[in-house]
């Protein structure tokens, strides 16, 4: 184990399995009880705000009494500034999704991704690891219980040993299968109100439904019969999926107890999936309302007084303005936004060989405050969502970019839109997005030009979440996809660890020339200050073909110039150092260690097809 994941391994702090009542108890701060309680009032009215205030507090009191002495010692020197650093890396991926031997599946994983990890990964996003009935793991059954097919939980805690965990909460349903809506159908008065249910599908008017915004074609409605008779339930995603009643505060106290179960088991992040969708109100678009935003920010409370640094993140495919919206100030909603604009724009690069609008996009990316950032995704299991770029891609180029897409391969999802679908997602591989498999281009020039692709997720502000499928290189896997009729999983292949170990060990293999080149680039971003989610980045407009990025580290005392070649023909850039404002003659570029001399105040950088470059100044 090399020193960086030493160094990751003494960070980490385990929560004692078991409360211990003896110790000092939590008491909420007089700010924290009143932001609280006055979020409980906006989302219940002030007289259930005072009975659930109770409630919230003794759940948060139970938490912290599993905390031990070095959890606390540690909790004083937390900076919430420093939660994400140049260090974090994030791989995105299902338990079961790698073949091999192990004792179990969750097992199996944490070989592979040790084996090739090289130490620049420090944190593993499972996916839904929970029993479930359909959605890959979405359509959640228990949401206290690991898969029994994947493992267990000390197969979780084990992984934490030496990784930051990423976890689930699938907050908006549970399955159709779930012990809840079983009762439910039982007629349990327990959990009557756990979800929204009309006796007559016309209880939801057809003008009520228009203004609706729909992730799906689907109806919003199923039809379930119940002890109580026939019953219409909300559904957003699927019949399987049974949206929850947020309106009822006893399940946001069930929901907030379970995520904070998560954190005892491991979670040092939390993805609210599908958040924006949590509040369900006939006559809206039941989208990004008041109440949603309400509800996340109470979390938020509740996991900055006893989450010990966990971090929520919100996945939301929506326009970007909207997307950001779920950092709230900077200070009371999420830590952390997917930058879902990112994938589609580095595409857009690639295809039109032009980084204009990537490169002004870039420009005009703004945090709230310095203890928030993106995750800087370009695949993710679900593929590549197209909502991010609306309004920012004119019309005419996401058309151009779903045309060449397709002709590449890959499936696009539509969701229910005025009157007509609306493209909502691109399901492909990153492989097969970049490359097309159709010419006959060199096996050594798909390689850079996927890895050059790749980098940018790297040098732009934030933390790189990667995809284990965009991690290896996989190709479009159309076969599962004729199997199951579900476009997604041309994203969700199976990955056999013999047949890459084979093809690590030929250094002519796809998988080997990614793996090189790849880790070596992972490996500089995590060791450089200046790629840091707190410092600077400005955007240099040095020629149409290349993507220049200058990353500064909070301090100013480390600077890199990132320089990306979109294009498979050599470009020649003459930059001049007063755009970078830094006065150095020398520059090394620390892929290569290649030096390059400025002449005159210019410095004159040759970039052949797909290069990467990072520049950084000598002796500052």
């Amino acid at each position: 184990m090399d020193n960086q994941q030493l160094k990751h391994q003494r960070k980490r702090t385990f929560y004692d399995p078991h409360p211990d009542y003896k110790r000092p108890r939590y008491e909420p701060l007089k700010e924290t009880h009143k932001k609280m309680r006055k979020r409980l009032a906006i989302l219940y009215g002030s007289q259930n705000a005072s009975l659930y205030i109770k409630e919230l507090e003794r759940i948060m009191k139970v938490h912290y009494a599993h905390k031990p002495a070095e959890m606390l010692e540690k909790e004083k020197n937390y900076d919430p500034r420093e939660r994400f650093t140049e260090e974090d890396m994030i791989l995105i991926t299902y338990g079961d999704i790698v073949k091999g031997d192990g004792e179990t599946p969750l097992s199996v994983l944490y070989n592979f991704v040790n084996t090739y990890n090289q130490g620049a990964l420090n944190t593993i996003h499972l996916l839904p690891f929970f029993p479930y009935s359909s959605d890959r793991g979405f359509a959640v059954v228990d949401f206290r219980q690991v898969d029994p097919k994947l493992g267990s939980w000390t197969d979780i805690r084990e992984k934490k040993k030496r990784y930051d965990l990423m976890f689930d909460a699938v907050l908006n349903h549970v399955s159709s299968m779930s012990e809840m809506f079983l009762e439910f159908r039982k007629g349990n008065p327990r959990f009557i109100d756990f979800f929204i249910a009309y006796d007559s599908p016309d209880d939801l008017t057809g003008e009520q439904r228009k203004k609706l915004f729909r992730p799906r074609t689907s109806d919003i409605l199923t039809l379930y019969e119940t002890i109580n008779g026939p019953k219409w339930l909300w559904t957003t995603f699927s019949e399987d999926q049974i949206d929850l009643n947020f309106h009822n505060p006893d399940l946001l106290m069930q929901v907030i107890d379970s995520l904070l179960f998560y954190i005892r088991q491991g979670a040092d992040l939390l993805r609210l999936d599908a958040v924006t969708y949590l509040w369900d109100e006939p006559g809206t678009s039941s989208i990004h309302l008041p109440q949603t935003h309400e509800i996340i920010k109470l979390i938020r409370d509740v996991v900055d007084a006893v989450g010990s640094g966990v971090a929520l993140v919100t996945e939301t495919n929506v326009p970007h303005a909207d997307n950001v919206s779920y950092f709230g100030n900077g200070y009371d909603e999420a830590h952390m936004v997917y930058n879902f604009a990112l994938p589609p724009l580095v595409l857009h690069a690639f295809y039109r060989e032009d980084t204009g609008h990537l490169s002004r996009w870039a420009e005009g990316l703004d945090l709230p405050s310095d203890s928030v950032t993106f995750l800087n995704i370009l695949d993710t299991h679900d593929g590549i969502g197209l909502m991010g770029v609306k309004n920012i891609l004119p019309y005419d180029e996401i058309v151009f970019l779903i045309k060449t897409i397709e002709g590449r391969g890959a499936y696009i999802s539509y969701k229910a839109g005025d009157g007509s679908d609306e493209p909502y997602e691109i399901n492909s591989t990153w492989w097969s997005a970049i490359n097309d498999r159709k010419t006959r281009e060199s096996l050594y020039l798909q390689v850079k030009r996927f890895v050059a692709s790749r980098s940018i997720s790297l040098v732009l502000k934030g933390v790189p979440g990667i995809y284990i499928h965009g991690a290896v290189g996989s190709e479009n896997d159309h076969e599962s996809v004729k199997q199951t009729g579900i476009k997604r999983d041309v994203n969700r292949g199976v990955i056999d660890a013999s047949s890459f170990e084979n093809d690590f060990r030929n250094q002519d293999s796809k998988f080997s020339l990614i793996c090189r080149q790849s880790s070596r680039l992972n490996t500089l971003r995590t060791a450089n200050r200046a790629f840091h989610p707190r410092g600077r980045q400005q955007v240099l407009y040095l020629s149409p073909f290349v993507f220049a990025l200058l990353r500064i580290s909070p301090d100013e005392d480390e600077y890199i110039l990132t320089l990306t070649n979109v294009t498979g023909r050599e470009v020649q850039l003459n930059i001049s150092l007063k755009e970078t404002c830094i006065n150095k003659g020398i520059w090394r570029d620390i892929i290569d260690e290649s030096l390059i001399e400025a002449h005159k105040g210019d410095l004159k950088v040759i970039m052949g097809a797909y290069d990467v470059k990072w520049l950084m100044p000598e002796n500052i």
